[in-house]
């Protein structure tokens, strides 16, 4: 039987075309469907998003040869410091301060600017020739047999592949047409996520300030611009989100505080529901799902985006390496052990962000207590500390060849 592409891979944000790229330096030919046409992906204007990446996702960017295309916007995070504390009160006395100087590997991590990160994608992509981009393209149905997957697009085309990978969000159509469950619920939280910028110099240092309503994220961005991540109660944040750019800053302020001078807005304002979203299975017949599409977490860690680019290299080197001995890497037996692989990984992470979320975003004061020795305890054994820092450079666990700087 012919097929149309190898790989069908549905959703064109960032996880389905860092996938396209990871498999095509097999020589396999990768079609990805995006529902949005080219332009709104092609941005150029900073809007305010950001992402902070492990040094193992850096290294995955390496190795499909994205990263020099973005590493002179990169800005390294060479420290993390969290703290535990209410608006305009400070931070408690008792703190995690993680260095990137204790491990031998370099940086944790690095902010990038989506429209860096997306424009580098979107060029590699379209000069690779063993992938296809079909933009304004929507999936409305896919039938799975022993051979392969066919799909149904909107505009009446029809897409044979020997598999389909589902990248296309929590909301993913590719899992609800497999017949994939999802288990979640929501946090009553919603995030505020702007840009800064700030008179003094953040020398690279992110910082995470717990509060009761939920955490603020301040990360560094290239010159002295910060990128925030701030959760609030659902009802506070839409009360914040609807105030003009002055009164906005007026409410961050004291809980930003003025350890970089004077702050002001840089790029737009954004706001997102924060909520847990598990897939019960990562694969069905003919199909395999990354990123937002299996897993949903609190970004609490900073780790949605770093967690499906592991996806994206397990996945790939499931794939690759199956069709190097010959077998159907679309078949049940191959996809198996991409699951087994991040199955467990994944739903760690999910229970772990969730337990760290309702830890800190509550104001007990047993429990401040608590928590507050139990971060002093933390940082005073290095050891322990060392763990930490390596776990918030991706180091850890049974990493795949691309996020262990080996190629495919």
């Amino acid at each position: 039987m012919s097929f149309d592409t190898d790989i069908a891979i549905i959703g064109g944000g960032l996880s389905g075309p860092a996938l396209a790229l990871a498999l095509s330096v097999s020589g396999l030919n990768v079609t990805v469907i995006d529902a949005l046409p080219e332009a709104p992906r092609a941005q150029d204007g900073f809007d305010g998003r950001s992402y902070a990446l492990a040094l193992t996702s850096v290294r995955l960017l390496q190795g499909i040869g994205l990263w020099d295309a973005v590493a002179e916007h990169a800005q390294p995070m060479l420290e993390i410091k969290v703290t535990d504390g209410r608006a305009g009160e400070g931070p408690s006395p008792f703190f995690m301060h993680f260095d990137h100087a204790e491990i031998e590997e370099g940086p944790m991590g690095h902010m990038v600017e989506d429209r860096h990160l997306r424009r580098a994608l979107m060029d590699a992509v379209a000069a690779n020739k063993n992938v296809r981009v079909m933009n304004g393209e929507t999936v409305i149905a896919q039938k799975a047999d022993g051979t392969g997957i066919t799909l149904t697009l909107a505009s009446g085309k029809h897409l044979r592949a020997r598999l389909c990978v589902g990248a296309d969000g929590r909301s993913s159509g590719t899992a609800l047409r497999a017949g994939i469950k999802r288990t979640g619920w929501a946090y009553g939280q919603t995030a505020l996520v702007c840009a800064v910028a700030h008179e003094l110099p953040h020398e690279g240092i992110a910082h995470q300030f717990f509060m009761p309503p939920g955490p603020l994220a301040i990360l560094p961005l290239t010159g002295n611009r910060s990128s925030i991540v701030w959760s609030e109660t659902a009802e506070n944040a839409a009360r914040i989100h609807a105030l003009d750019d002055e009164a906005y800053l007026d409410v961050l302020r004291p809980r930003f505080g003025d350890f970089l001078g004077e702050i002001s807005l840089a790029g737009a304002r954004y706001t997102y529901p924060l909520s847990l979203s598990l897939t019960h299975e990562m694969i069905a017949p003919r199909v395999a799902l990354v990123g937002d599409s299996a897993h949903g977490v609190h970004p609490i860690a900073g780790q949605g985006l770093n967690a499906g680019f592991r996806d994206i290299a397990a996945l790939s080197e499931v794939i690759v390496d199956a069709q190097r001995r010959g077998e159907d890497f679309g078949a049940g037996v191959a996809l198996a052990r991409y699951q087994e692989w991040r199955r467990f990984d994944n739903t760690s992470l999910a229970l772990a962000t969730d337990s760290f979320n309702r830890l800190f975003s509550n104001d007990n004061a047993f429990i401040r207590i608590a928590r507050d020795i139990g971060m002093g305890v933390i940082n005073a054994l290095p050891g322990l500390r060392r763990t930490f820092i390596r776990e918030a450079a991706g180091l850890n666990g049974d990493l795949p060849r691309l996020m262990r700087g080996k190629p495919l």
